[in-house]
């Protein structure tokens, strides 16, 4: 009989909202806009999330950064202006840590790849790219990356040894400058900002940056000995947003040990060469992908609370329409609750009655809402490339608060209802 009941007021609910299509289009559009937001922005941030972790991922769980802030420094709420005194790291501290730490299998230093990245066009011929991430690396950059390489080769020792002009493109500005043309991109001469190079290898398109759009292949190395030559010294303590060149440390260890083992020992020869005493903090830092992620983890996590506290004012103002609206119609059929109760409806039937009207309206809203949020998330990927993720969870998450708000916000007219004399029903005109 319930379920009886239950269908025979959702199909009154229907054609109230058939009889009355502007009102209640009106009434539910604060709900729409509430639950689009809450479906379209989750897609987008979580493509994103799914995107960024696999691209960390292939870091490798063992690698270790060494640099001289970052996101961590930030995380643990060091001072800005402290930050910046920190000293800058240069390729002599990973000359040190190569030379001296035992537990260390390959060392890779980059400049111009950190905080304050430097950015260029690469020209060939009539063309060129957008502004791409331009820096220096050694000849361990292709293992330290465990990146693959897909045309050509890695630059080498003697090319970093001897300052060669030597490029090693990402597959972003292959892809523009020499993909569509279909030009084999070995042993051409391209333009960084003024300098010419000959184009030796291409880096393959990382897995995790299909369709990504947000610049993940789209880069450019060479040695970083090239690189000094070209952009400055990182000991030249050039003036920048971030005071000048720094340079950052990638190191693997071996096979046979322990990150934490090879931590301890970078971080004990970091110290030394900065002259730090026991109750000096480290000026550096060392990060690892666990670290990453827990940093991202607390982004994400903000961003997704701040998404659902911005939703729920569009929620609560399609709400407050619900509440006035079912208040309306409480007041309009009156004579039809008196006729009920006349004929033996109970308090709990009539409340059930209206609680089901309000929560239809709202649970409509929410459909409507998924879809056009479905919908955002499928054109922004179809026009950026951003990533987008729809999971099962996020359309649970917006019918049920568009219900839940069909509920508290349909209470107080359903109670007001379910409370009318009979008599005095009947009597109103």
């Amino acid at each position: 009989m319930r379920f009886a009941l239950l269908k025979e007021t959702a199909i009154m609910a229907l054609d109230t909202l058939r009889a009355s299509k502007m009102r209640s289009a009106l009434t539910v559009l604060g709900i729409v806009i509430g639950i689009t937001s809450i479906v379209g922005m989750t897609s987008l941030i979580r493509g994103f999330d799914e995107s960024l972790r696999a691209s960390i991922m292939e870091l490798g769980p063992k690698t270790i950064f060494v640099q001289r802030f970052g996101a961590l420094s930030f995380s643990s709420g060091a001072a800005f202006t402290d930050l910046l005194r920190r000293p800058h790291l240069t390729v002599d501290d990973g000359e040190a840590i190569k030379r001296l730490a035992t537990t260390v299998g390959l060392v890779d230093t980059w400049l111009g790849a950190g905080g304050n990245p430097t950015q260029e066009r690469i020209f060939y011929r009539g063309q060129r790219t957008q502004p791409m991430v331009v820096f220096g690396a050694s000849e361990a950059y292709v293992d330290v990356n465990f990146a693959k390489i897909v045309i050509g080769r890695s630059i080498t020792a003697q090319e970093v040894d001897r300052r060669r002009n030597v490029a090693v493109i990402g597959y972003g500005p292959y892809e523009a400058l020499f993909l569509k043309s279909g030009l084999d991109p070995i042993g051409k001469r391209v333009r960084i900002g003024a300098v010419e190079y000959t184009v030796v290898g291409v880096v393959g398109q990382r897995p995790s940056a299909g369709g990504f759009g947000l610049g993940q292949d789209d880069f450019v190395f060479i040695p970083y000995t090239a690189f000094r030559k070209q952009f400055g010294s990182e000991k030249a303590q050039a003036p920048g947003r971030f005071g000048g060149i720094s340079a950052m440390i990638a190191v693997v260890p071996h096979e046979w040990v322990s990150r934490d083992d090879a931590m301890r020992e970078v971080e004990e020869i970091m110290r030394i060469r900065h002259g730090l005493t026991l109750d000096q903090p480290n000026d550096f830092d060392l990060v690892t992908q666990d670290a990453i992620l827990q940093v991202w983890e607390q982004i994400s996590q903000a961003v997704l609370l701040s998404l659902v506290v911005i939703s729920s004012i569009a929620l609560m103002v399609g709400g407050i329409g619900v509440m006035a609206i079912m208040t309306i119609t409480v007041t309009e059929r009156t004579r039809e609750i008196g006729v009920r109760k006349a004929i033996g409806a109970r308090r709990g039937e009539i409340l059930f009655q209206f609680l089901v009207e309000a929560v239809v309206l709202t649970s409509i809203g929410g459909v409507i809402g998924i879809i056009c949020g479905s919908a955002i998330g499928l054109l922004v990927n179809m026009a950026s490339g951003f990533p987008i993720s729809l999971p099962w969870w996020s359309f649970a998450l917006g019918l049920g608060f568009s219900a839940a708000v069909g509920i508290f916000f349909g209470m107080l007219p359903a109670w007001r209802a379910s409370r009318l004399d009979p008599i005095e029903a009947l009597r109103y005109e």
